[in-house]
Order: C-alpha cells, then structure tokens, then sequence
C-alpha cells in the first residue's frame, strides 16, 4: 500500500489547549505522527502536523479522508484558528547534508540583515529548517537551523556579509559536536576583564604611555611576547608590593562574566583562565568567581618591593595552548570539547587548538583565525554559541533565588 501524508497547519491566536484538540480528533482516525513543529510570537500560534497514513483513504471513526478533513476545520473554526491542508505520498524526509547552526548576533539586529544572511544561505543552496530566537536584549540573537551547506564556505560567506551589516555570524556542526564543550579556557585581560593588568600597574609607576605602545605592538603580533612582557615588566621595578591591593581593586569585569561563568558551571563545565598578566592578581579572580584552572605569570617580589623581572617560564602564545592541553587532560576532555575565548595575537594557538575558537572584541587576525567572532561587549553572548538561550539563564537565577540586580 502507498505511504501518503496529510499536513495539517494551524494559525492564529495562541490559547491553552489547542495542541491537544487537535491531536485528539487525529486520535480518531489511523494516522501516524510524523512530524510535529509548534511556534509562538507575540501571542499568535503556527503549528503544524504532519500525519501519515497507509493507502487513498484513512479510515476510522470519522470516516473518510474527506471526514478528517472536516473534523479538523470544524474544530479549527471553533477555536477561531485558520486552517489549511495538503497532502502528500513521502513519509520520510530525505536528509540533507551539512546540518548547520548560524548563530546571529546583533545590537541592534536590522532587517537588512537578516536579508543579507538568509540571502547568502539560499545563494549556497542551502535551506533554513528552523529559526529561534534566543535573546532580545541586551543584545539580540537569532538561531538558524541549515541543512544542505558546506560549513566551511558557508562560514566564509557568511562573515562576508557579517561584516557588511556590521553583525555577528557563526557557524557550527548541529548535534552532539555541538552540546559536548565541556571546558572553556578564557583569556583575562580585555576578556574577562575590561583592561590590561600590566597597564594598571605602569599608571602607579609612572610609565602608562610607553607600557601601553609595547602591549599593543604585542597584541598586533608584531613583537614578541615574551620580549614584550620582560620590556614592560622591567619599567616596573621598585614598585612596593602593596600596590596590588590597589589595582585588584580597579580591575572591573566585563559585563556579562559573573553570568558566563556561574550559567556553565551549573552545566557542569570546567572553566579556565589563562594570561600573560600576573598571578598576584588572577589568583583573586579565581576566588572570586570559583575559577577551575589558571595560569599565568608571576612577578618576582624581593623585601617588599617588585624587582622588573617574571620569576619562572613565561606563559606566551605557545604557553597558553599548553596550558589548555594541560587543563583538558586533567579535567579527562578530549581538546574536541573544549572551547577557547581571547582577543589578541598571544590567544592564537590556543584558539587553534580548542575544539571551538572564540574571538571577544578581539583584533582583526584573531577574527579571521577564529572558528566564530563576538563584537558586543557582553561576554555571556557566547552562552548562545552554546545553545543556551537568555530566558533559560534568567529562569536558572531566579530558581536559586538570586536577585535581579546581580544577574
């Protein structure tokens, strides 16, 4: 007998119970469920069922083909919905390849933009499946489920018009490749917190302006770091050990970091920092936010007083994607679930090596290397990378009773 199909699709205001008056009458007929998608927005409903059944007609209860029919708009009436069917002779969708997540970021989201990413989809010969938003504030976030692309030319066209429209892209594996990142390693200066620790020292010391012109030489990749660091470090000499007291407390996160954290660590992620700044300093960060792993420089201190050098092996580029391959193997993650956060050329290999590469507000080059690219200053945007939607983070802080206002 031929499998032929019947979808049935409901439209207009939302009210409690329509899903289940509808499936009910179905529940009179042999049918089969075969697919089901629901959506709402601003109050108003589109659902539709795809129903399969075996031969011309189904018959059962109500009769005929023809009974379901007038069953189903009978009842769509009386909920005051519109209603519309078409039938079908394919049961089984054929897969397509290339099942993908775009992820779209933007502060604010223009329609101009979504035209130009939906453009460049359908331009690939790819299809959008689903789309869902995430977020709509502080900034907005829109998930697109594709199927049917190459992730690799699709992420390149994409960050094309990404650029253009002055928005956020990323494009990542759908399915288990996806949901199994289970360490974040981060950054810490112009990541995790909003300056650059050496910096806030130098401005004690009196030499802000020639610290600041080698850090960014540095993060341009155009000097070495370790060279960069020990230039920078020596204009510290002298400096009484107290002062870092003083500059633990002007060290200001990035807004959205407490909530980055304290949403993956309730998912039982580990969470990791790395930086070329000084342990003095980022070991009080990893009190304060109930940090994993961390690495970093230490400054040598002797009588009480900083003596312009760093004591022990200095974590460069290459140390940070050695710091991560160490975390992962402590923690027993293979480096395909890991992900890695930074903005300067020193995150580079680290972003390499991680299984997802995020670059936070970072440099152009570390844009280009990075598997996906943030721009908004809110660090939990990258919890959408990951899936996780704004109202889930929201409905978790408010289940453990924590109060808006430190969200």
């Amino acid at each position: 007998m031929n499998q032929r199909t019947l979808l049935i699709t409901l439209t207009g205001p939302d009210r409690p119970g329509v899903t289940s008056r509808l499936f009910a009458v179905l529940a009179g007929f042999p049918v089969a469920v075969a697919d089901v998608e629901q959506v709402v927005i601003r109050g108003r409903l589109t659902l539709g069922v795809l129903v399969a059944y075996t031969g011309d007609t189904p018959t059962g209860t109500g009769g005929t083909l023809g009974a379901l029919w007038t069953a189903v708009e009978r009842t769509a009436e009386d909920l005051g919905l519109e209603v519309e069917l078409s039938t079908g002779s394919d049961t089984k969708e054929k897969r397509r390849r290339g099942r993908l997540h775009v992820t779209v970021l933007g502060a604010p989201l223009h329609p101009a933009a979504m035209a130009g990413i939906s453009g460049r989809i359908a331009a690939s010969g790819a299809n959008i499946d689903r789309i869902e938003r995430l977020s709509s504030y502080p900034v907005t976030c829109i998930e697109l489920a594709v199927s049917g692309a190459d992730p690799d030319a699709l992420r390149a066209e994409l960050a094309v018009e990404a650029h253009a429209q002055q928005v956020d892209v990323a494009v990542q594996r759908t399915g288990l490749y996806r949901r199994a990142k289970r360490l974040i390693v981060m950054d810490v200066d112009s990541t995790l917190i909003q300056a650059e620790v050496i910096e806030l020292l130098a401005a004690h010391a009196g030499c802000l302006d020639e610290v600041a012109r080698v850090t960014e030489e540095a993060m341009r990749g155009e000097l070495d770091f370790a060279e960069s660091l020990r230039r920078r470090v020596a204009l510290l000499e002298g400096l009484p050990e107290e002062i870092f007291e003083k500059v633990r407390k002007e060290i200001v996160l990035t807004p959205g970091a407490r909530t980055l954290v304290r949403t993956l660590k309730r998912l039982d992620y580990r969470f990791a920092i790395v930086s070329g700044g000084f342990t003095q300093l980022t070991d009080g960060l990893v009190r304060d936010l109930g940090i994993d792993y961390s690495a970093a420089n230490t400054l040598e201190v002797v009588d009480g007083v900083l003596t312009g050098r760093v004591i022990g092996e200095i974590v460069d580029r290459a140390g940070k994607a050695r710091a991560l391959e160490r975390f992962a193997r402590e923690a027993g993650i293979p480096l395909s679930q890991t992900v890695a956060i930074g903005d300067g050329a020193n995150d580079l290999d680290m972003i390499a090596a991680a299984g997802l590469g995020i670059a936070f507000n970072a440099k152009p080059v570390v844009r280009q290397a990075a598997d996906a690219a943030v721009s908004v200053p809110y660090l939990d945007s990258i919890l959408y990378l990951l899936g996780i939607s704004r109202a889930e983070v929201e409905a978790a802080d408010a289940e453990d009773g924590l109060p808006a206002a430190d969200r």
